[in-house]
Formats: C-alpha cells, structure tokens, sequence
C-alpha cells in the first residue's frame, strides 16, 4: 500500500487531469467525483512501482478512462439521468465553451479520448498509443478522423 506522502503527491500533481479526463467521459460532475475517488484508491491498494514519472502518468491516465467505461457500463442499466444535473452542468461553461464541449463529447469515445490525450494533456500520437494500448498509425488515423469530424461539426479551419 502507498504511503500518505505518496499520495498526497499525487494528488497534487495528478488531481486535475483525472478530473478533466473524468469529465470528458462522465459529462457530470457527481459521476466525475465517484470514479476520482476510485482511481486514487485504486492507486492507493496498486503495488507497482513506476518507472518514471511519464509512466505513473500515462498509468493513472488508462485507470481513468477505464474507471470511467466501467462507471458507464454500470450507468447504463439505469438508463436515466436526472435533467437537474444537466442543467447544472452546462450552466457552468459560457456559451462557446458549451458548444464546443457539447461537441466533443458527441464523438465517439476513441475520438474523444485521442483528442483530450493529444491537445489538453500534450501526449504525443506515440504515447497514446501505448496508453491505448493500440497501434502508432491507429492513433493518427483516429486523431484525423477526429478532426474531420470537428471540422464539420464546427465549420471552417480547426487544428
């Protein structure tokens, strides 16, 4: 088991990220802080060491969007989502800024995630791809795909 230090580290360093990531999957904020808590103790009860720093990141990242599918599988018998937290969360971007996130979470979630991992956490298409566990040329297939698609969805030149 990791020690508070440890986690309080990574927390710190960490907290951020996994939120947005769990944001961009969940699409609500109650959800975003259920599967927060799980990736940190699932970090918490992990006997890996790291490598490097690089690999802890790209380790907490796949967590994340592994939390998050199984959070929504799990969601996905309910089959309901209360208009309240709808409400509650788009209130809180401005209009351009909901649009666009409107948007992106409208693309299918490969997209969706090559898109987050490349341009809000700076990943290479190479880095990706080991955090996806998929091929190099995958990634950027996907990453154009993406962009195609954001393209027409938003008009005019993007990325």
């Amino acid at each position: 088991m990791k020690s508070e230090e440890d986690l309080k580290r990574v927390i710190n360093v960490y907290a951020d990220m996994i939120r947005r990531i769990c944001f961009l999957h969940l699409k609500n904020q109650y959800d975003t802080e259920d599967v927060f808590q799980n990736v940190y103790m699932k970090y918490l009860l992990c006997e890996k060491v790291f490598e490097s720093r690089e690999h802890e990141k790209a380790w907490f990242v796949r967590v994340a969007i592994n939390a998050c599918t199984d959070h929504l599988r799990y969601l996905s018998r309910r089959r309901w989502v209360p208009l309240e937290v709808i409400n509650e969360e788009t209130a809180v971007l401005d209009e351009t800024g909901a649009e666009l996130l409107e948007i992106v979470l409208a693309l299918p979630e490969k997209y969706r995630n090559v898109i987050y991992l490349y341009y809000y956490e700076q990943y290479s298409a190479v880095e990706i791809a080991e955090i996806l566990g998929r091929k190099e040329n995958t990634v950027y297939s996907w990453l154009s795909r993406a962009k195609e698609m954001l393209r027409d969805r938003l008009g005019g030149d993007w990325a």
